[in-house]
């Protein structure tokens, strides 16, 4: 129902989503509906094994406010919220109210739509908006690719020390290694690729799930 981690051989992610904790019956719907509603669009929501790592990470950095950039209908904020604490809260950044009516339905089922705001809107409008402190324990990017330097920017200074940034689809389906590809959006992932390897205030890792995943734990 959801694209698979794409960098691997169907046989290999078999095995991988074989060993791995499988979404609920809450995902599963959610994906089913997605698929349905959306069959042009299932790409922009993550592999079943992306959320699950996706909870972890959130869950191991004992994150208690977090915050997303691209909800669509919902699926990686459900799997960020379970790994926030029990106190804790989930900012959703999107545009689209259709897709993310779909999100808010399926809060409510998983039982988290009080921990969870959406502010619908340009993203990047919602972050500047934000206050000019670390108020994060982590943030998820994976909206708009053009965006993605700017949201780099604007997310590191809200991140406390310590703290997780992650950002989806940094492989752009393997055009980032290639240097004569023009279209915009793989030369602004490519870009933000770069700005986050240089920039001294994080650590990070590219991993090879979905298609590409940044994980940067802030100084």
């Amino acid at each position: 129902m959801t694209r698979r981690s794409e960098q691997i051989s169907l046989h290999l992610n078999a095995y991988l989503t074989a060993h791995s904790t499988p979404p609920d019956a809450i995902l599963r719907e959610l994906a089913t509906e997605t698929a349905e509603r959306y069959p042009n669009e299932t790409g922009l929501q993550v592999a079943p094994e992306m959320g699950t790592f996706l909870t972890l990470l959130t869950r191991l950095g004992r994150a208690r406010r977090a915050i997303e950039v691209g909800t669509f209908t919902g699926y990686s904020s459900i799997c960020i919220a379970r790994g926030l604490g029990a106190d804790g809260r989930l900012l959703c950044c999107d545009v689209s109210e259709e897709w993310t009516s779909v999100a808010r339905k399926y809060w409510e089922k998983a039982g988290l739509a009080g921990r969870i705001e959406l502010r619908l809107g340009p993203a990047l409008d919602t972050l500047r908006a934000l206050p000019a402190e670390e108020a994060f324990d982590v943030a998820f990017i994976d909206a708009d690719k053009l965006s993605y330097p700017s949201y780099w920017a604007e997310l590191v200074p809200r991140v406390r020390g310590g703290g997780l940034i992650m950002v989806d689809s940094t492989f752009s389906h393997g055009r980032v290694l290639d240097a004569g590809n023009d279209n915009p959006s793989v030369i602004a992932v490519r870009a933000m690729n770069d700005q986050a390897a240089a920039d001294d205030r994080v650590e990070l890792i590219m991993i090879p799930v979905g298609d590409g995943l940044t994980v940067a734990l802030k100084h």
